[in-house]
């Protein structure tokens, strides 16, 4: 079973299973724990009901401290694995295992905002964005792929399935800042034939003043008015010659 004391000691296999180092887990534990009692107070059921008895009574639960609970979401959203999966990585049925993702994702999301991490979602206002303000940020833009599981409707099958990737799922949208490595902007999800072209296209995104936008050729066309664009271009490909 996966336990935070055994793997804070472990940098490398830290950062593969939830994309932070120890440090940054730490600082992401400290506003953590503070959502989770502003959102489930100790006086308070999970319903919001007032608690009859004294919190911590009754037996303890498989993520009984801050530390793991915070490995539990994280874990889920950097693998994403199978609920049933995720249940024996920590000692949990599936259905508590699902319980566990639906309390905590709130939780995280709301420590998160609190720390400033969390990207716009609204395209309209990226240029009032905490960070994309100033003299001509450096941005890219980019479409990510996330795998889901095989539709059972033979239109919905079509439309999450993705030629280039050989696999079905979900696609959105992210500018990122060259600058200070941050996710400015999060579009809302796509199915995976949509191309990336399009998704900008639908996305109407309102770049700060002299932005220099950097894409690949997913982005053939799009030309923001009014701003810098650069595209990489690809290598020509060799050709040997043909012998006589």
């Amino acid at each position: 079973m996966l336990n935070y004391p055994e793997l804070k000691v472990d940098r490398r296999k830290l950062l593969a299973l939830t994309g932070m180092t120890p440090q940054e887990f730490e600082q992401v534990l400290a506003a953590f724990s503070h959502a989770w009692d502003r959102l489930y107070p100790l006086d308070q059921t999970v319903d919001g009901q007032p608690r009859q008895r004294f919190a911590g009574g009754g037996r303890q639960g498989s993520l009984p401290c801050p530390e793991q609970k915070l490995l539990f979401i994280l874990v889920y959203l950097k693998t994403y694995p199978l609920q049933v999966v995720l249940g024996e990585l920590f000692g949990l049925s599936q259905s508590q295992a699902n319980h566990w993702i639906h309390r905590l994702l709130p939780v995280l999301r709301a420590a998160l905002d609190d720390l400033g991490a969390l990207p716009e979602r609204d395209p309209t206002h990226v240029a009032n964005s905490r960070t994309a303000p100033g003299a001509g940020p450096r941005l890219i833009i980019d479409g990510t792929d996330r795998r889901r599981q095989r539709p059972k409707n033979p239109e919905k099958q079509a439309a999450h399935y993705s030629g280039k990737k050989k696999t079905h799922c979900d696609k959105n949208l992210v500018l990122l800042d060259m600058d200070s490595d941050r996710i400015e902007f999060l579009s809302r999800t796509y199915p995976g034939k949509t191309h990336d072209k399009k998704m900008a296209d639908q996305e109407p995104i309102a770049y700060p003043p002299e932005t220099e936008l950097h894409k690949d050729t997913g982005f053939q066309g799009y030309e923001p008015a009014g701003r810098k664009t650069c595209q990489a271009k690809k290598k020509a490909t060799r050709r040997e010659p043909h012998s006589c």
